[in-house]
């Protein structure tokens, strides 16, 4: 959306800090503090560009903070998608065997350290502007602290991501002199420390919606003591964002009434929602503006774009969506059980007939995933086999959650359209769920049903519908009523609701590696994907612990600082 300043206004202020070889080597101070940059307008500027980082490197498809692949495919909500020899070097990635060279390691890696440099550039300059009379009496006290909150809050989101995906990488802030740093400081307290100055520092309300503001940080500083199992720390912070937290714009946080209403203009863009997104737009003129992280992740063949296949959703996710009689999950694993698993069209054409699945179903499938016989958004049923490019690569389900509707306006100055549609970095069902986990862990079981029920009850509205009104699926969603006496019942509960309601949106792996499940219910999906005759992505394949849990540091980056500055 429009409301962090288009991205392109201020690239002549960012020149400065423009793609480099080595992203390590600390630039000279000079040459980051350039006179014309040293004022109001100059400091804004790179904060803009900071933010702008957000979207990713052009079309490096995957360097993003979506992290769509990086959380989503390696978490197995979704398989690569599109066929073997398409992007191929993601196949080692999905296949959780990476190697150093990786070409889109790289650009993840150093596109994460672009945010990071950027972020330092406005501290770097505020610095100076301090000490400069003249710029100081253009920015206020409380324009001093915004920018400082801003910068740091887009720090800690930068190294966050390389923390999750890489785990232990090189530290370098505002201060940092030294031409090649070592991998060798802990994240996790300078992550927390800028988190926390935002979160005491920024304004609740913003001037441009889009920004970050107080409770943003908040947020993201309970999701930062979350990934640590600082349960204490973490529930009084989220009790705070809950009772008392706004979006940038003023509004209350709440759940949006619909489930669908979160992923398509204009309802999806800013709303009571919406914690921290990111910010696209259309129309500008210049579609790096644009949603560029998912311009694969479309059908194949038809409907809104025609090309490329991606992200397509895995049987496990498909079938984590079967509800029992009392319209809850399956909490025992039996999902992917053949009395349980979806009907499916795997291996049949699109003019073989077909019946879809009638047992019961959470209507969050359907807003998620396109799957035959079901309405696509307003682009008519999907075909099956007509809209997947090779089944036997990546199965027969459709992305669905952020495809736009038709009727929507995108992006057509490249090769395939691009939305204006955010995405949701943390929204605020994100934010019960954390604090249901908080609660859990806590011993308080039933408040943290309270949290998860009050998701349900969100879901238990909005199933999909034919063209004719009635149901498209026999949709049966409901509350947890029976008591939550320990801590296991509360915990898979907990867990299997996020994977529920936060499919494909970036978080799926990094759950697991954090709960320390990831073995466990990664080799038990690949097995189910072998079963599902999915050989050609996942002979082969193996979850290994200690290993398979974090990327490795790309060989470009070691060549460039050496190896003995990496443990």
């Amino acid at each position: 959306m429009k409301l962090i300043k288009s991205k392109y206004i201020f690239l002549a202020w960012l020149l400065f800090i423009s793609c480099q070889e080595k992203f390590l080597e600390v630039p000279p101070t000079g040459s980051l503090l350039k006179t014309t940059l040293v004022t109001a307008a100059g400091i804004e500027g790179t904060l803009i560009g900071a933010y702008s980082v957000l979207t990713g490197k052009g079309y490096s498809f995957y360097s993003g903070s979506t992290n769509w692949f990086w959380g989503s495919v390696l978490g197995g909500d979704c398989y690569k998608g599109s066929n073997f020899g398409d992007q191929a070097q993601m196949n080692e990635i999905q296949s959780y065997a990476t190697l150093k060279t990786n070409t889109s390691l790289l650009s993840k890696y150093r596109t994460s350290y672009e945010g990071v440099v950027r972020a330092n550039a406005v501290l770097s300059l505020l610095s100076k502007a301090s000490k400069d009379p003249k710029v100081s009496k253009d920015l206020s006290e409380a324009d001093k602290k915004r920018l400082e909150g801003e910068a740091k809050f887009l720090r800690g989101h930068y190294y966050f991501d390389l923390k999750k995906i890489f785990n232990d990488t090189p530290y370098i802030d505002e201060n940092t002199s030294a031409p090649i740093v070592k991998n060798d400081v802990n994240l996790w307290p300078k992550i927390e420390a800028d988190f926390q100055y935002a979160y005491d520092n920024l304004p609740e309300k913003q001037s441009n919606i889009g920004r970050a503001n107080k409770w943003a940080a908040g947020a993201y500083l309970g999701k930062a003591f979350l990934f640590q199992g600082k349960w204490k720390e973490a529930k009084p912070v989220f009790d705070a964002v809950i009772e008392r937290g706004t979006t940038a714009g003023g509004t209350k946080y709440n759940l949006m009434p619909n489930f669908a209403d979160l992923f398509h203009a204009p309802t999806c863009e800013n709303n009571e929602e919406s914690v921290f997104a990111i910010q696209a737009v259309v129309g500008t003129g210049n579609a790096a503006n644009a949603n560029t992280d998912f311009i694969l992740n479309y059908p194949m063949g038809g409907g809104p774009a025609g090309c490329c296949g991606f992200a397509q959703p895995s049987f496990d996710l498909v079938n984590s969506f079967r509800t029992n009689a009392q319209g809850l999950p399956l909490l025992d694993g039996s999902y992917n059980n053949a009395a349980n698993a979806l009907k499916h069209d795997m291996t049949l054409l699109s003019k073989d007939p077909f019946t879809p699945d009638n047992g019961n179903l959470d209507p969050r499938l359907d807003h998620s995933v396109g799957r035959r016989g079901i309405p696509y958004w307003n682009w008519g049923d999907h075909p099956g086999y007509a809209w997947i490019r090779e089944q036997v690569y990546g199965g027969p389900y459709a992305p669905k959650k952020f495809v736009y509707q038709k009727g929507e306006e995108v992006d057509r100055g490249t090769w395939n359209p691009l939305t204006g549609n955010n995405f949701p970095i943390i929204r605020f069902a994100d934010v019960l769920l954390m604090a249901a986990e908080a609660e859990a862990e806590l011993g308080n079981f039933e408040q943290a049903k309270t949290l998860v029920n009050r998701v349900r009850s969100r879901a238990k509205t909005g199933g999909v519908v034919m063209k004719e009104g009635r149901p498209a699926a026999k949709y049966a969603v409901d509350l947890y009523t029976n008591a939550w006496t320990d801590l296991n019942t509360a915990r898979e509960a907990v867990r299997f609701e996020r994977k529920l309601e936060l499919s494909g949106e970036g978080h799926r792996f990094f759950d697991l590696v954090r709960w320390g499940v990831a073995e466990k219910v990664l080799n038990a999906y690949i097995a189910n994907n072998l079963a599902n005759n999915l050989g050609i992505a996942f002979n082969g394949v193996k979850f290994t612990p200690g290993k398979s849990e974090y990327q490795p540091i790309p060989q470009q980056e070691i060549d460039i600082a050496g190896s003995d500055n990496f443990k």
